[in-house]
């Protein structure tokens, strides 16, 4: 029993990516629908993701602008899979935590992504 612990330790140590070089990308979209659309969209294998679409509103108008939507993703040193969705438009960027411990992200988890 005790052998059968340590290799499924082993296992997920070395399944897991060890650096950035041993990421891989598992899926890349990009679709440019003209001057008035489009979406993108990658995941890779160590958990993060980014998806988004924007679209041109008020065309032609004074208040031409475009309004995007999205959401990204990563897991944290912590292990904690964090998910945040976003609107941007002509209110500004407006993110919302879906995901992530107490709804905040702890001020670790942001010093290791910065650092």
């Amino acid at each position: 029993m005790k052998v059968f612990v340590a290799l499924a330790i082993i296992a997920v140590a070395t399944a897991a990516p060890q650096n950035p070089q041993d990421v891989q990308i598992l899926r890349y979209e990009s679709n440019n629908a003209g001057l008035d659309a489009y979406n993108f969209a990658w995941e890779l294998s160590d958990g993060s993701l980014h998806e988004e679409q924007g679209q041109l509103k008020n065309q032609g108008t004074e208040n031409e602008g475009i309004a995007v939507q999205g959401r990204y993703a990563w897991v944290g040193p912590d292990g904690v899979n964090y998910i945040i969705t976003y609107v941007a438009d002509e209110n500004g960027f407006q993110p919302t935590i879906q995901q992530g411990p107490g709804g905040a992200i702890p001020s670790a988890v942001v010093a290791s992504l910065l650092g």
